[in-house]
C-alpha cells in the first residue's frame, strides 16, 4: 500500500449506488458487501470525514432516459431504480448528502463536483456497485477532474468478476490507490 495519509476535512467517502434494488440483484454477495461499507462508513465517521451517497435515480415512466442510450433502454426493462432508497444497513446520517444521478457516473448531470468543491475536498474513497458501471464512470471524471483517488475494492463487485478483478489491475489502478478494506480502516485509523 502507498504511504498516504488523509485530511479529513479535505476528504470524502462516495458511497455509490449501495442502495435497495442493487443489492437485491446480487443476493448472494450483498450482506458481505453492506458489512464491509458499513465498517467502512462507520471508519470514516469517527475520522470525521464528509460521507456523499449516490443513488441511481429515474422518475415513474423513466424520462431522463433517452431512446438514444443502450444502456438506459436496459434500465427501463429492468423496471427498478424509482421507488428504492439507500440500504438501511448504511445507517446514512441526516448531515450525509444524497446525490441523484441519472446515469452511470455520479457526476454527470449532478452538483456533486460542486459541492465538494465547495467543502475543499481534494481526495475521493470510492466505493460502489458495479464496477464496471458506477465505479468506472465516476473514477474516470473524478481522476480527470484532478481528485487524489483511492479506492476499496472489498466495497466494490461486478457480476463479472474477471472484468471487475482486471479493472482493478490496470484502469483503476492507473488512476487511484487501491485499496483492501483492512489497509483503508489503517489509513482511516
Amino acid at each position: 500500500m502507498q504511504t498516504s495519509t488523509l485530511i479529513a476535512s479535505q476528504t470524502a467517502l462516495l458511497v455509490m449506488h449501495y442502495q435497495t434494488d442493487i443489492m437485491g440483484l446480487f443476493p448472494s454477495v450483498a450482506p458481505m458487501l453492506l458489512s464491509n461499507t458499513r465498517t467502512l462508513c462507520d471508519a470514516a465517521r469517527a475520522k470525521g470525514i464528509h460521507i456523499y451517497f449516490a443513488k441511481f435515480h429515474f422518475s415513474p415512466g423513466y424520462p431522463e432516459i433517452s431512446p438514444l442510450n443502450k444502456n438506459g433502454q436496459g434500465v427501463k426493462q429492468l423496471g427498478l431504480f424509482v421507488h428504492d432508497r439507500i440500504s438501511p444497513e448504511l445507517g446514512q446520517q441526516a448531515d450525509e448528502p444524497l446525490v441523484i444521478a441519472h446515469r452511470a457516473s455520479v457526476f454527470f448531470g449532478t452538483d456533486l463536483q460542486v459541492r465538494l468543491s465547495a467543502q475543499g475536498v481534494n481526495t475521493l474513497l470510492m466505493v460502489g456497485v458495479a464496477s464496471t458501471g458506477v465505479m468506472l464512470s465516476s473514477i474516470a471524471h473524478a481522476s480527470d477532474a484532478d481528485f487524489r483517488l483511492f479506492t476499496v475494492k472489498d466495497c466494490c463487485y461486478d457480476p463479472d468478476q474477471v472484468v471487475h478483478d482486471h479493472l482493478f489491475a490496470t484502469a483503476f489502478e492507473s488512476r487511484t490507490t487501491v485499496l483492501s478494506l483492512e489497509d483503508a480502516l489503517r489509513l482511516l485509523d
